[in-house]
């Protein structure tokens, strides 16, 4: 195997053929040289005694294109991040921003209250917030 530089099909750069390979398995197959179509919105969990606090950046997303269920134990969030982009008359040097359709889903864990959920949309950032049932709280036991 020869480890040469070699022009592909339709783009601009050079890479080495297994480097490219490496791109292509990576990404999505709908992935055409530009950024990928499948948005993965960055997601953070916590805990404390009392909440389970999701928090996902959706920068860009307007709420009402936000779409929250929590069934069976999975809490789903599914959206959709649309272009503004106009290309008439334009020349684009640089894109990197993502358009498309998203969904995160997330097992919760048992004894949580998904009936009490509440979710705030602020800044980019959707913060839902699951109570932990009565029974799922830590007891201190006092000894006697």
């Amino acid at each position: 195997m020869t480890n040469e530089l070699k022009p592909r099909s339709g783009r601009d750069f050079w890479v080495a053929p297994h480097f490219g390979r490496f791109f292509e398995d990576f990404f999505p197959s709908d992935w055409k040289g530009s950024a990928p179509r499948a948005l993965r919105p960055a997601m953070d969990v916590e805990e404390d005694e009392n909440h389970i606090t999701v928090k996902t950046e959706l920068a860009g997303v307007p709420k009402d294109d936000v779409n929250i269920t929590i069934e069976d134990g999975v809490l789903t969030i599914t959206g959709e991040k649309r272009s503004d982009r106009e290309t008439k008359d334009k020349n684009y040097h640089l894109v990197e921003r993502s358009f498309g359709a998203f969904h995160r889903s997330l097992t919760l864990p048992s004894g949580v209250d998904a009936d009490k959920a509440a979710a705030t949309f602020e800044d980019g950032v959707l913060k839902i917030e699951i109570p932990k049932s009565e029974a799922a709280k830590p007891k201190k036991l006092e000894i006697k």
